[in-house]
């Protein structure tokens, strides 16, 4: 009996060990925004920008514009940091969809502790008005694929914060204050114009609404639906759950996106024609807003998100 008992302690000691977790503390991971190495946070962390994008290209076009840049991995997760512009900022990619945007947000938070989120990148345009090369900083996002499925179609409707137990809203709205440096940004950022059969032309940059799917729309008739029920000027997958981590946590935060496609039927095609000049202007005004919030250190002082 007492041989059994020493086995099954000791099997469950084995278990335990195979499955623990090794997690890096916060101020460690600081480290990459200061030349200080201590065992608490460093003094100014609080006054990171981080800036986020799902795809490859469009977070290192972002990337290699740091200086004096540092990097780290954390849960198999690279990391950036570094400034930019005179702003100390974090870059990570996330990959695409809402599950891998909202982890590594979280992952963001958690180890960065980022005063304010950026996400950039492309989209497809919902908007017939809007062509590659155009610019839609949303005023707030959506989620077009949550809700209840009714015999008369998807109702929209949000799910509980578990972090209150209150119902968020459909809509996440961005921070006015970055709202407001973007558009500023976006009258002074010189951008990449686009080759058409009139000539070139100059890229729009609009405010906006902006919706999220687990889907890649390549529909006109989805686009009239979400242009008619959420009055969309533009699709992806990942901003509405960037939006809802940072409204949970209150992290001010605001989406930014460069049209690739119309997301019609021809939404494949042109993603890959279009796609590094749809990353290039966006990853240009996000540039373009940290020198603007260096030259104006108040400009992004906020009390927190909605």
């Amino acid at each position: 009996m007492r041989q059994s008992m020493l086995l099954l302690v000791a099997c469950i000691s084995a278990i335990a060990a195979t499955c623990s977790c090794k997690t890096t503390p916060p101020a460690q991971n600081a480290e990459l925004l200061s030349n200080e190495t201590a065992e608490a946070e460093p003094a100014g962390i609080a006054d990171v920008t981080a800036i986020l994008g799902a795809f490859h290209a469009e977070i290192t076009l972002l990337q290699d514009k740091l200086t004096d840049r540092k990097e780290c991995e954390i849960e198999g997760i690279k990391f950036a940091a570094g400034r930019m512009n005179g702003r100390d900022v974090v870059t990570v990619w996330t990959g695409v969809g809402k599950v891998n945007a909202a982890m590594t947000t979280t992952l963001l938070i958690e180890h960065f502790k980022p005063k304010e989120v950026i996400f950039t990148g492309i989209a497809g345009g919902v908007d017939p008005n809007l062509q590659p090369g155009d610019i839609v900083i949303a005023h707030k996002t959506a989620h077009h694929d949550m809700g209840t499925i009714w015999p008369e179609g998807l109702f929209f409707r949000g799910v509980k914060n578990p972090l209150t137990g209150i119902e968020n809203p459909v809509f996440f709205h961005a921070d006015e204050e970055l709202v407001k440096l973007a558009e500023r940004a976006g009258e002074k950022v010189g951008l990449r114009k686009i080759d058409t059969v009139h000539g070139p032309r100059e890229p729009r940059v609009l405010t906006g609404v902006v919706v999220t799917g687990d889907t890649f729309v390549a529909s006109e008739e989805k686009c009239l639906d979400l242009r008619k029920r959420l009055d969309a000027d533009a699709v992806e997958m990942e901003g509405a759950a960037v939006a809802q981590i940072c409204r949970q946590r209150n992290i001010p935060h605001v989406v930014i996106r460069s049209i690739s496609d119309n997301a019609d039927a021809g939404a494949v095609v042109d993603k890959q024609m279009f796609y590094i000049l749809a990353a290039q202007n966006s990853s240009s005004l996000v540039s373009e807003m940290m020198l603007l919030a260096a030259s104006s250190p108040d400009t992004t002082e906020k009390a927190g998100a909605e």
